[in-house]
């Protein structure tokens, strides 16, 4: 199966230096053979796939790379929107679905840290109940600590009478 060239220079940006992400990472999120990925990286430091100014393939994206861009498309007013649009190889549906997949991504991140506190204050409270115990059993030895001393002291005082 041919990729296109906006899809190579995507993938190539995702394991290159600055992001230098794995290839079995970006493998196993694109779904394309790790093999490939490293004959195009090949091909890229032997100068034959040329670097092209296209834009990535919306398919190949980064969660990054599509907020950035639903954002920049909220500024723009309708009338430049195609433009816009065309000008990176997108359709509105792309922007309506990533806009609700960030979302999504941003409830779930809400959910998962409001589970997270939860747990954290069970466990604070477990924490602070153990360390009552602690404390009280260390005052009673304590105590019968300070007893044996004194009982001690009236005992030798009463050998010596």
């Amino acid at each position: 199966m041919g990729y296109s060239h906006a899809v190579r220079q995507s993938i190539l940006k995702k394991v290159l230096p600055p992001e230098s992400r794995g290839i079995a990472e970006v493998s196993r999120e694109t779904g394309i053979n790790h093999q490939t990925i490293r004959n195009w990286i090949k091909q890229a430091e032997s100068g034959i796939l040329a670097d092209g100014t296209q834009d990535s393939c919306p398919r190949f994206l980064t969660p990054k790379e599509k907020y950035e861009l639903v954002v920049e498309a909220a500024g723009i007013d309708d009338e430049q929107l195609g433009e816009f649009l065309r000008e990176r190889g997108l359709h509105t549906e792309h922007l309506t679905i990533w806009n609700q997949e960030l979302r999504d991504m941003v409830d779930k991140k809400s959910e998962q840290q409001d589970k997270e506190n939860k747990e954290l204050k069970k466990k604070v409270r477990e924490l602070e109940k153990e360390l009552q115990r602690k404390e009280k059993a260390l005052a009673e030895a304590a105590a019968l600590l300070v007893l044996k001393k004194k009982l001690n002291a009236l005992t030798k005082e009463n050998e010596d009478d």
